[in-house]
Order: C-alpha cells, then structure tokens, then sequence
C-alpha cells in the first residue's frame, strides 16, 4: 500500500517534512549573529546549509505531492470509466467520490506548498542575504 493511499498519513507525512520549513526563523534566530557577533560565526557556511536543506525540503516535498496526484488522477480517470460503464454500482460511485475528495485535498496540498516555500524564502532572504547568494538554477 502506497503512502498516498492514505490521505490522513500523506498529510502527516507532509507535515514532518515541513518541520525545516516551520523552524526556519528559529534557525536562523540561532546561527546568524547580530552585527556585534558577525564576527564568531561563519555565518556565509551556516546559510548555505539552511538553504541547501530548504531547497531539497521543497524539491522532496514537491516529488511527493507530484507523485500522489498523479497516482490519484489515475485512480480517478478509472473510476470515472467504470462508473460509466456502470452507473448501478454504488461500490465505484462511493470509491469515485473518495478519489475526488482526496484530488481535491491534494491541489489544496500543492497552494500550500507555494505559501510555504514564499514565506520561507522571504525570510532567509531577509536574514542571509547579506551573507550568502545562492544562485538558483530554473
């Protein structure tokens, strides 16, 4: 059984994953001095650690979500056929429904995700950008 045959633990499985995202002022607050400090901490490495992890936080977290909606759409289009092939069976009709709500739970997953990645960039850029410039690859 797939991870995302289990919407409840899908969603769980997200929310640990986004545990980095969560503490990403906490961390920063922890490792990047203030201007008296600057000089005891090698903040340029620290940073680039903290945006290594977010990116590849994100990049697992957007796999996943790619993964289960695929997997969901599939299920979906399936159902639709047979449900279609026939109307009577209330097994496909209920089983239809489930599919759908969970597509639907999943798109909200995917806005969620933009939010999040946002606002965690938002902040380590305000934090690191003195310190570290990643260059970003798209």
């Amino acid at each position: 059984m797939s991870v995302c045959d289990d919407l409840s633990e899908f969603l769980e499985t997200l929310r640990n994953m986004r545990l980095v995202d969560d503490r990403v002022v906490y961390a920063l607050n922890t490792s990047i001095p203030t201007q008296s400090f600057a000089h005891k901490v090698d903040a340029s490495a620290t940073c680039k650690d903290l945006f290594t992890q977010l990116v590849n936080n994100h990049n697992a977290r957007d796999e996943s979500l790619k993964n289960c909606l695929d997997s969901t759409v599939c299920k979906v289009q399936k159902l639709t056929e047979e449900r279609q092939t026939d109307p009577a069976n209330q097994q496909v009709v209920r089983a239809l429904k489930r599919e759908q709500t969970k597509l639907r739970e999943l798109q909200t997953q995917v806005n969620v995700e933009e939010v999040i990645r946002g606002r965690s960039l938002k902040i380590y850029n305000e934090r690191c950008r003195a310190f570290y410039k990643p260059q970003l690859h798209k």
